[in-house]
């Protein structure tokens, strides 16, 4: 296990997408030998232990067999077609009452490691009512930590937006 695991916090896998670029699923793709969906997962785990979800929406049919053994649970977004605030709001929704922070990690981001979110999570720790985000190429975004205080400002993502929620 990487760092601590914190049971305040959770670990949210966005894996929903149809990849319609990509031309297949993505969450499938093969890096290193494991589906990215596998690869996400399980550096989710390292640091969220049991306290994962994983959403999944289109070919959750043939995801979800794939995470059976995983630990954490799996939510299906019926309205991933949506585009990514949907999945946003269903893993929200679906974060277990005593949750004081959300770790947002997309399944795709294969650069992103363990130690990357741990690192984030020791940085919420440190201070929890903050919104702590990954920042690249000038740019801040996913994989972020986001406190309990923003959760109700997910209901009113809309579309393929991301979660800028301040």
């Amino acid at each position: 296990m990487t760092g601590h695991v914190d049971p305040s916090l959770h670990v949210l896998v966005l894996a929903a997408g149809a990849a319609s670029r990509f031309g297949s699923p993505k969450q499938l793709a093969r890096i290193g030998g494991r589906p990215l969906l596998h690869r996400a997962v399980g550096i989710a785990t390292e640091v969220g232990g049991q306290a994962v979800t994983v959403v999944l929406g289109a070919y959750a049919e043939q995801l979800a067999p794939l995470l059976k053994h995983s630990a954490g649970s799996v939510v299906i977004n019926r309205r991933w077609e949506e585009g990514l605030a949907s999945s946003l709001r269903e893993g929200v929704r679906a974060l277990p009452s005593g949750c004081d922070g959300v770790l947002i990690l997309l399944a795709d981001q294969v650069a992103v490691s363990a130690h990357d979110l741990a690192r984030l999570a020791a940085a919420w720790r440190a201070q929890p009512e903050w919104l702590i985000a990954a920042s690249y190429d000038g740019h801040t975004g996913v994989p972020a930590v986001f406190p309990r205080w923003t959760f109700s400002g997910f209901n009113d993502l809309r579309g393929d937006s991301g979660a800028n929620l301040i």
